[in-house]
């Protein structure tokens, strides 16, 4: 297993994800689109900016939120506002790009979105777990030296 400094931890961990994201949303716009990888992957990369971007913009601001109105506990519902609220905004930024991009109608943008989103759902979950298997936290490993 190999322990990083938090800050260390966040990059490998977004240079690692997107990385593959992009890879993997290339080939599911392909398939979306019935285009190729040359047509998909720049709108794959897009999208990858854009939620990098949305993800530190949203978050920051959600941060906010909490520090204002002191809450001391996210709780399944604050949780679940999170997570509404960060996929709506991705979902605003996204549909505008496949509509002109591909130059299709709000039904097949929307379409495109929601099977990316569950691939999404499917792809954090198990790329987090596997993250966390070789890359542990600083406070859960106190013997091994911080990177």
């Amino acid at each position: 297993m190999i322990t990083l400094s938090p800050l260390k931890r966040r990059i490998v961990y977004v240079t690692i994800f997107e990385i593959i994201a992009i890879i993997s949303s290339t080939v599911v716009l392909m398939k979306l689109s019935g285009g190729d990888a040359a047509e998909s992957l720049p709108v794959a990369a897009m999208v990858s900016v854009a939620a990098v971007i949305w993800n530190f913009i949203y978050n920051t601001a959600f941060e906010a939120w909490e520090r204002r109105r002191q809450v001391t506990k996210r709780t399944f519902f604050i949780r679940s506002a999170h997570a509404i609220g960060f996929e709506g905004g991705l979902v605003l930024i996204c549909l505008p790009l496949y509509m002109i991009w591909y130059d299709v109608g709000f039904i097949k943008a929307f379409m495109m979105e929601a099977a990316l989103l569950l691939f999404f759902l499917i792809y954090t979950f198990l790329f987090t777990l596997g993250f966390d298997k070789i890359f542990t936290l600083p406070h859960h490993n106190q013997t091994t030296s911080t990177v």
